[in-house]
């Protein structure tokens, strides 16, 4: 590996430390988790729709989704290392034979759909059944008693909800 390539994926661990990127291709539904700046808040907006395209060139790797939203197709290139990408999330696992899914532009209602890949989805579920088993157990933390204002104006810890008679 040349200078660049090296200094490529030392970027690409480090913009991946926080995150799980999961498998996906194109056909594939997603929900895309941005994040979104509205003035000093920040908050997270959830993108479903299918990938209908996937180009894989190291840092510069991106994904298209596009979804129907209020009749309009509507398509979105996600950059995937993005630090505004909080999140991707694999929905179904399309069963396509397509690198490229850009006929479904042309395409509209049920001509649209794409078959589930249910031998894809059930091998998906048990490699998640075993990371989640050998992950490491968190500890839970205690629930907070709920608080409530007494008539003085004071907070009391007691139980909120139905008295017993």
């Amino acid at each position: 590996m040349n200078i660049l390539q090296t200094i490529e994926q030392e970027q690409i661990k480090k913009l991946t430390e926080g995150k799980n990127i999961p498998n996906f291709k194109a056909g594939d539904t997603l929900k895309v988790h941005t994040k979104v700046k509205e003035g000093e808040r920040e908050r997270i907006q959830v993108y479903e729709g299918v990938c209908i395209a996937r180009s894989n060139d190291g840092l510069n790797s991106s994904f298209t989704v596009r979804k129907i939203s209020f009749g309009e197709g509507v398509e979105r290139v996600f950059p995937l290392y993005s630090p505004n990408v909080a999140k991707i999330e694999v929905e179904r696992i399309g069963k396509v034979r397509r690198a490229k899914m850009y006929f479904l532009r042309g395409l509209r209602g049920r001509s649209a759909r794409i078959k589930d890949d249910l031998v894809a989805a059930a091998k998906a579920r048990e490699e998640a059944k075993i990371a989640a088993a050998n992950a490491p157990e968190q500890p839970k933390a205690p629930k907070a008693a709920k608080v409530r204002p007494t008539k003085d104006g004071a907070t009391s810890r007691k139980p909120v909800g139905k008295k017993k008679a």
